[in-house]
């Protein structure tokens, strides 16, 4: 399709959430339903009632941390069988240990907090590594200290790990091979980043608590952040996810008109620029476009393996079911027709 071809038509550039506020409400009733009744159907059929989970005070751990305590309210299951497991690492801020830990206290789960520090920087010792060297290593090396401690944590409660990640994170491949890829049931596989804000504010909306329901707006406005990398003088987040990978809200669309309808980059590119017409300018969007068939073709690996969860929507990138994709696919020519567009 020529890049000249300009759209009468108006392109939504969140095709995940449903514009219409009735009918937001609706969807997100729906999916937040179709989540926990995945996750206490895969409780019931291993008969088991202790989970562990993760909370970094983020938008993803705390999405998965409410949909566990509504399974287990559904499941008639204590919530303190949820052991809610927080572990500050070099990246922590104030900001998000204090949300996570108000948040956990709130709904009255299980709380552990285990500083992943000491085991990390032993393990540097161990392999070498200079902790003032900021690379891949020392970003993973947290995140695979964090699922071991969870692994471990559910065998001493005869319990699972309930993961994290979303849809979006899983397309991208911005996830720890054996990290923070791995658990025992993904709940937010099937669920976008740019909609995970809007389940997160369907919790706070239906919250009788003042103290939770702040703590959830607090987390919503939070930058989206891995936290691996120690925070800047002043406390604040120094490694925002969005300034290294790209906007969420592009990715998103990338990966709905990839998937749902196959589309090829430059079709998409003419989409997306009618789209965000208002928001970015054609060089931002060919740069994340090619960013993103990068991407999505080289992580295919990750998600040859990834954990069951429940599929929400009309998409989904699981290799058992909706996506069967060889992990050394050759991304050539998407990359070629992703550099050959004008702009």
């Amino acid at each position: 399709i020529p890049s000249e071809i300009s759209l009468c038509r108006v392109v939504n550039p969140s095709p995940f959430v449903p514009p219409v506020d009735e009918l937001l409400d609706s969807r997100c009733t729906e999916i937040v339903n179709i989540q926990t009744s995945g996750l206490a159907q895969r409780l019931k059929v291993t008969n088991t009632r202790s989970l562990v989970i993760g909370v970094s005070g983020g938008l993803d751990s705390t999405l998965a941390l409410l949909v566990a305590v509504k399974a287990f309210d559904v499941l008639g299951i204590p919530r303190s069988g949820i052991t809610a497991v927080t572990m500050p690492g070099f990246g922590t801020t104030g900001r998000t240990h204090s949300n996570a830990t108000e948040l956990m206290k709130v709904l009255g789960v299980t709380i552990r907090e285990i500083s992943i520090v000491p085991a990390v920087m032993q393990h540097f010792a161990d392999i070498g590594h200079n902790p003032d060297v900021h690379d891949v290593t020392y970003e993973n090396s947290q995140a695979r200290q964090r699922t071991m401690l969870l692994m471990d944590i559910a065998n001493q409660v005869s319990g699972m790990v309930l993961g994290t990640g979303d849809l979006s994170e899983l397309a991208l491949g911005w996830a720890t091979y054996n990290g923070d890829h791995m658990s025992m049931y993904g709940v937010n596989a099937g669920v976008p980043k740019t909609l995970v804000k809007y389940l997160v504010k369907w919790f706070a909306d239906r919250s009788t608590d003042n103290v939770e329901r702040n703590t959830l707006l607090d987390i919503i406005d939070t930058p989206i952040s891995p936290e691996l990398i120690p925070a800047n003088s002043d406390g604040t987040i120094a490694q925002v996810t969005e300034d290294l990978v790209g906007p969420y809200e592009l990715h998103d669309f990338f990966l709905y008109y990839t998937l749902r309808y196959g589309f090829s980059p430059s079709r998409i590119f003419l989409l997306a620029n009618t789209a965000f017409e208002n928001t970015y300018d054609r060089a931002t969007i060919k740069k994340w476009l090619t960013v993103f068939f990068r991407r999505f073709f080289s992580q295919q690996f990750k998600r040859s393996c990834m954990p069951d969860g429940p599929k929400v929507g009309s998409v989904c990138l699981s290799p058992r079911g909706d996506w069967r994709m060889p992990s050394d696919a050759c991304s050539v020519r998407w990359i070629k027709e992703c550099e050959d567009l004008k702009v």
